[in-house]
């Protein structure tokens, strides 16, 4: 048994409640010697291995002067395939064990692994084990359990030890050409850094909302559209119950200019409350926009965000909003009429001879920020970025990933902000392990 925090051990597990019969589905069809022929033929397991070190090093005059943890995930992934016939049944699990390599109290909450509240100790490790029953017709397929969404309004996040992922059933369908659908009902988190599932609650950072309000579902549907090979369109709405309802468009356009590719992408969130309202009044319009230009190794890119309303842009706590602020690291940029200013330089060092290279220098600023709760108007941020990653290409450890990101971040928000001015560094090495 994982040696947990106390108020870890007092969670339920992570295995959904429909794990048991889904189980026995899955084992029915494996005693069909004709029915596991697509079970188990198309089936496939892979082993991730991750090794990640976080380094939070905080230039205030707060009391903790750094968050500093380093830890080993373990990531098996096992999906079979599904049984013949016109309705095909299939049976995934996932397993995640997280390992501490480093910590303390006085320097944990990184959240690559979850913290005991009492005397803030890092778990030594952590795990969880989760089902997802599926079954497919034609070109659609449902799931239902442990299930992973990466969609604009509630992007599951990747950038920690462990993949973070939800409780539900999703639909998703490619019957008509160029038009992916998705729908869903979710009704818990399981949360990155936690090993049980949850309810639902809206971000809350700088006190923005009530983020003690929690819902009891997620509901969503939308899709994407593919017009030709350059441009592509995007419309989803969302509804966290009794919490927000958020409407999002975009467009992503590519197109040839001289020896490059201009592209362009553009974005949009409509959020207002929903129901009760429990998280507090919702209302908020962003806008962005992001244009690139790629030529060989080349992209240089600029954005805007523009954010207005009289709250910030909400989301469910744990995930991101795809847009200009899913790979920011100090920061989310979503505040209360907050105008967003961003410069991205990338090289893939491809172009130089050197495959699975690749290189990215950030600068972002946003100003005009309310924080209502803070009694601070007018507020500004900014963040500078520095990312370097490599692939191994060949021999042993072909496919082995090596990433650094390094970010600067300050601000001019009072004592008591959720952003705090820092230096931040992370490291990671990846691996991943075909297991048949």
């Amino acid at each position: 048994m994982p040696n947990l925090p106390r108020d870890a051990l007092a969670a339920t597990p992570a295995l959904p409640v429909r794990a048991p019969c889904l189980a026995v589905l899955g084992l029915s069809v494996i005693a069909s010697p004709a029915l596991a022929e697509g079970f188990m033929d198309d089936s496939h397991g892979t082993l991730t291995l991750r090794n990640y070190y976080l380094d939070r090093e905080y230039k205030d005059d707060g009391a903790k002067t750094a968050a500093r943890e380093w830890a080993q995930g373990f990531i098996m992934n096992v999906e079979s395939g599904y049984t013949p016939g016109t309705v095909g049944f299939g049976l995934d699990a996932r397993g995640l064990l997280g390992v501490k390599l480093d910590s303390a109290p006085h320097r944990s909450g990184t959240e690559l692994l979850p913290v005991s509240s009492s005397d803030k100790r890092a778990a030594d490790e952590y795990s969880r084990l989760a089902m997802t029953g599926k079954f497919r017709v034609a070109q659609t397929t449902v799931k239902t359990g442990d299930v992973s969404i990466f969609l604009p309004f509630a992007f599951a996040s990747p950038s920690r030890l462990l993949p973070q992922t939800f409780r539900g059933t999703t639909l998703s369908s490619r019957d008509i050409d160029g038009l992916i659908l998705n729908t869903g009902y979710i009704d818990r988190i399981n949360k990155r850094d936690s090993t049980n599932y949850q309810a639902m609650s809206i971000a809350s950072p700088n006190r923005r909302f009530n983020g003690a309000a929690t819902t009891s579902h997620m509901a969503y549907v939308g899709g994407d559209y593919q017009v030709n090979e350059d441009l592509s369109l995007r419309a989803y709405h969302a509804e966290v119950a009794e919490l927000y309802q958020q409407n999002t468009l975009a467009l992503l356009h590519n197109l040839p200019v001289g020896e490059g590719v201009l592209t362009s992408d553009l974005r949009s969130f409509f959020s207002n409350e929903d129901g009760s309202a429990k998280a507090g009044k919702v209302d908020n319009r962003n806008l962005s926009a992001l244009f690139g230009y790629r030529l060989g190794g080349h992209r240089v890119s600029l954005g805007y965000m523009h954010a207005s309303g009289d709250t910030a842009t909400p989301y469910v706590s744990g995930t991101e909003l795809m847009g200009m602020s899913e790979l920011t690291m100090s920061s989310d940029f979503l505040n209360a009429k907050e105008r967003t200013w961003q410069a991205i330089y990338d090289y893939d060092f491809a172009a130089a001879g050197v495959p699975g290279l690749k290189s990215r220098l950030r600068y972002v600023r946003g100003d005009h920020i309310e924080l209502a709760a803070l009694n601070a108007d007018d507020r500004k941020e900014r963040e500078f970025q520095m990312e370097l990653g490599y692939v191994i290409q060949s021999g042993p450890l072909k496919n082995l990933g090596l990433l650094a990101r390094k970010s600067i971040y300050r601000n001019d928000f009072p004592s008591g902000a959720a952003f705090r001015d820092e230096n931040q560094t992370r490291f990671q090495v990846l691996y991943s392990v075909p297991i048949w």
